[in-house]
């Protein structure tokens, strides 16, 4: 049922331009390997624009503009709490270099990747929302894909970091089946994409093997870096409580989290 509420775009079965339009994947995955009845959904778009592509989550857009649209007028709102895709992805045509933004405790960090996808297509072909699509397979991040993609929509691009292929990708999982994203609908994009600035967030820029190494490190400490940026207060009953204490209870929190986040698109991250 949620899923269908937030379905709430039009299903088209042709393309009328290559530009300006957003693909609506429905993203299935499970982020813990050793509960894989757990599997989570949510709404990602792929917004094709003139000179680059975006992909974001449906529902955290959504939450950053009404943050933003409340905070013009002087409110103070929280985040959703449902969203549960923090990653934002740049990519550009002719390019095999993407920009990946994505959240670490109360900080984004922004990198650049080169992705090379060497793509094997097969003799497998199909329909998805009445396009014909092909089967091509590569490896990437550690995993085994097998996407589906159409030459009626020449547009070589597809969501997450994937790309490359003559034809948009519709569908997309990994051998495992522990991700997969599957085309729902297209509609226009309305007008010049601008992702809303909060404005309360530091954004670090670190370049690939940076990136990497601070992911790690964020892995086996995840609140190194709130330390001094958190001061004294008192608990819900009036208690006092450090800063260092403060600290050690939310890395708790977050440790836990992650115990439960170890099956990545990119499982390679965590070797």
């Amino acid at each position: 049922m949620k899923l269908l509420q937030t379905l709430l775009f039009i299903l088209v079965s042709s393309l009328a331009s290559a530009q300006s339009k957003q693909f609506h994947y429905d993203y299935q995955f499970i982020p813990d390997s050793a509960n894989r009845n757990d599997i989570k959904s949510e709404i990602v778009i792929l917004n094709i624009l003139k000179d680059r592509s975006e992909y974001y989550s449906a529902g955290r857009f959504a939450s950053d503009s009404a943050q933003a649209a409340d905070a013009k007028k002087g409110i103070f709102s929280m985040p959703s709490r449902d969203v549960l895709v923090n990653e934002w992805v740049t990519k550009y045509p002719n390019s095999n270099q993407v920009i990946h933004t994505t959240f670490m405790v109360s900080d984004k960090y922004k990198t650049k990747q080169d992705v090379n996808l060497n793509w094997k297509l097969t003799n497998e072909f199909s329909k998805i929302l009445n396009y014909n699509v092909q089967k091509a397979t590569t490896d990437f991040g550690g995993r085994q894909w097998s996407a589906w993609f159409t030459k009626d929509i020449p547009i070589q691009d597809g969501p997450y970091k994937f790309k490359g292929l003559p034809g948009l990708i519709l569908k997309i999982e990994d051998a495992t089946k522990s991700h997969s994203w599957e085309l729902k609908g297209i509609r226009n994009s309305p007008g010049e994409f601008v992702y809303p600035d909060l404005g309360q967030y530091k954004i670090i820029e670190l370049n690939y093997d940076q990136y990497i190494k601070k992911y790690k490190k964020y892995r086996a400490n995840p609140t190194a870096d709130l330390e001094g940026r958190i001061p004294d207060q008192r608990d819900a009953t009036g208690k006092m409580r450090t800063s260092a204490e403060v600290i050690r209870e939310i890395n708790k929190q977050i440790m836990e989290q992650l115990a439960k986040d170890n099956n990545l698109i990119e499982i390679d991250l965590l070797k």
